[in-house]
């Protein structure tokens, strides 16, 4: 391979070298061409005093055109030295060319950090997987896999393989479903995780099982999810809660080890989910930076002001951060971060700007000088321990908009003044997160992960009374800001499964109907375990220091969960149609919805 001739002990040797040409250059009767493959480039010599025959080909030579070298490997004059690639201290110095493939002019460079519509790219995949970046990220994401797998079969650990055809079940994102042939009427899924089968293969006696999962949903798109995705699938029989966090933290530090030359301290920082949303607004935090939420509402409860006052007294919160070196920021720009906040559901944003005044003392100015007194003004200042320079920001309404406003607003002030350390690697373990939530979609109570999570032991009697106050043995992997897994300690018994599904409303006809070989499992002796599943994607875009996890998967789908190169998902024929029982409703309609990424 090229990537090879960086070992000067091969000059003098003649080599054989096939791929593509990167570009060519004529330079005074003798042709350049740079070599291209995927273990890098190198630049090959045509000079017609050597290889007549040879040198008129390399003339006729254009882009990605495919070609077979063969000539011997020269080391370059001191001053023609490319020392930017390993192979820059070497030519070769071509006897014979053979043209393999000729290529059309590409629709885009095949370069590095291409700046091009995504779209382009996604519809000339081939093309882009040619880059070298896009080519390293593959190799760092194959890389990543045999780390993964290496550490845990060192473990003791079992890969085993869960079916791709399932039944479809509720209490997660919408199923994938495939029509069922062979039994009209009737429709397989496609399996969201393997969590049921993981969990049965506890009870059939595999106490460490695990897989590099596909997992599919149909679910509404963003920046970092994909309708078909690979996680890391873990279960363990016979473990706590601390036995889980202690083995992914010896996995993810490993796999930093042998894929990044780095590693991080363990154990990972852990904390509630009640901690994690009063201090950064988010069940994901960055704990990269500070600037946290602090809660002034003991300083205002009896300010006067109507704002503060009926927030606190409906039950809501009066909280603010502070913006650090922002306190000359102009009214425009404080109006900007409201519209931030009120995205997000906030009525809207106070402010209070600290400088400097006479004689080194804090001089405060702001609108809410009409409503708060000096010393309430002051008290706010020494609470969030905001310096002179400084600007705090203040959101009052319902607990949950006021955390997730300024947690919001807390990302977009650390990026856009630049706080946020890109070369940091944080971990964060949060736990205890409800078990329960209210959806005011489905009016309803549903699983804040999946049903079969286990309760925390001394919350096990409010499932009756206070469903929405039980908190679930669950822990979520938290890097950067991003959720990179969640996991939980799973139920084993089949008198608390049914108490589940009974407070989520399922019926014991329903559970039976839809779980019954699970529950069924529970009674022959099911050992307690639990387990967790990383999402690999996105493990490999934040090792790989990418943005999407687009670039570390080789053929992935647009936000529409559309494939610009092969126009899936298309229409089928009638006879297809006929074959599975189905009949599509307006299917004149098909295609023509004037997306530009459907065919």
């Amino acid at each position: 391979m090229v990537g090879e001739l960086a070992d000067e002990a091969l000059i003098g040797k003649t080599v054989v070298l096939a791929g593509w040409v990167g570009r060519r250059r004529d330079l005074g009767g003798l042709v350049f061409i740079d070599l291209r493959d995927r273990s890098g480039i190198v630049q090959v010599v045509f000079n017609p005093e050597t290889s007549p025959l040879a040198h008129s080909a390399a003339e006729k030579l254009g882009s990605e055109d495919v070609v077979c070298v063969s000539g011997v490997v020269v080391r370059r004059p001191p001053g023609a030295r490319n020392l930017t690639i390993p192979t820059g201290k070497v030519d070769v110095a071509a006897e014979f060319l053979e043209v393999l493939s000729k290529s059309k002019t590409p629709p885009f460079y095949i370069t590095e950090n291409l700046d091009v519509d995504e779209t382009l790219r996604l519809k000339y995949r081939y093309l882009d997987l040619r880059r070298p970046d896009m080519q390293r990220n593959m190799i760092f994401r194959h890389r990543l896999t045999m780390a993964v797998r290496n550490f845990l079969d060192s473990q003791g650990f079992v890969e085993v393989e869960t079916p791709m055809f399932i039944k479809s079940t509720p209490e997660g994102a919408r199923d994938y479903v495939v029509p069922s042939r062979v039994n009209p009427g009737r429709f397989f899924a496609l399996p969201q995780s393997p969590q049921l089968f993981k969990q049965l293969l506890m009870v059939s006696g595999f106490d460490r099982y695990f897989q590099l999962a596909r997992c599919f949903r149909d679910e509404d798109l963003r920046a970092d999810r994909q309708p078909e995705f690979t996680q890391i699938d873990i279960e363990m029989s016979f473990v706590e809660r601390d036995d889980v966090l202690t083995l992914i933290e010896a996995m993810v530090t490993d796999c930093m080890e042998k894929t990044l030359g780095t590693s991080v301290e363990k154990p990972f920082l852990r904390m509630s989910y009640a901690e994690a949303m009063e201090r950064y607004g988010s069940d994901k935090p960055d704990i990269r930076f500070g600037m946290e939420i602090i809660d002034i509402g003991d300083i205002v409860k009896n300010c006067g002001f109507r704002v503060f006052q009926g927030a606190i007294e409906a039950g809501g919160k009066v909280a603010a951060i502070v913006a650090p070196g922002c306190s000359d920021f102009s009214r425009q720009q404080i109006k900007d971060l409201e519209e931030v906040v009120k995205g997000f559901g906030a009525a809207g944003l106070m402010s209070v700007a600290v400088s400097c005044g006479g004689e080194g003392e804090q001089t405060l100015s702001s609108q809410l000088s009409k409503f708060l007194t000096e010393d309430e003004l002051r008290g706010i200042a020494k609470v969030t321990a905001a310096e002179n320079g400084d600007l705090i920001l203040i959101v009052a309404g319902a607990r949950n908009v006021v955390l997730e406003s300024l947690g919001r607003l807390r990302l977009h002030l650390g990026a856009k003044l630049d706080l946020i350390p890109q070369d940091q690697m944080a971990f964060l373990w949060v736990t205890e997160f409800p078990l329960f939530e209210f959806s005011q979609e489905e009016q309803r109570i549903v699983a804040v992960h999946h049903p079969f999570t286990s309760p925390l032991e001394e919350d096990l009697d409010l499932m009756e009374t206070d469903p929405l106050s039980v908190r679930a043995n669950i822990y979520d992997l938290v890097l950067n800001g991003v959720e990179l897994g969640s996991g939980s300690i799973r139920i084993h018994r089949r008198d608390v499964q049914e108490r589940v599904f009974r407070a989520l409303g399922l019926g014991e006809e329903e559970a039976r109907e839809k779980f019954g070989f699970l529950l069924e499992a529970f009674e022959y002796g099911a050992p307690p375990h639990g387990g967790i599943a990383i999402g690999f994607d996105r493990l490999a875009m934040l090792f790989a220091g990418r943005k999407t996890i687009r670039d570390v998967i080789a053929f992935p789908k647009t936000q529409k969960a559309v494939c610009p190169l092969t126009g899936a998902p298309g229409v089928i024929s009638e006879e297809q149609l006929n074959e599975l029982h189905i009949q599509v409703v307006d299917m004149g309609k098909i295609g023509t919805s004037g997306d530009p990424e459907l065919p």
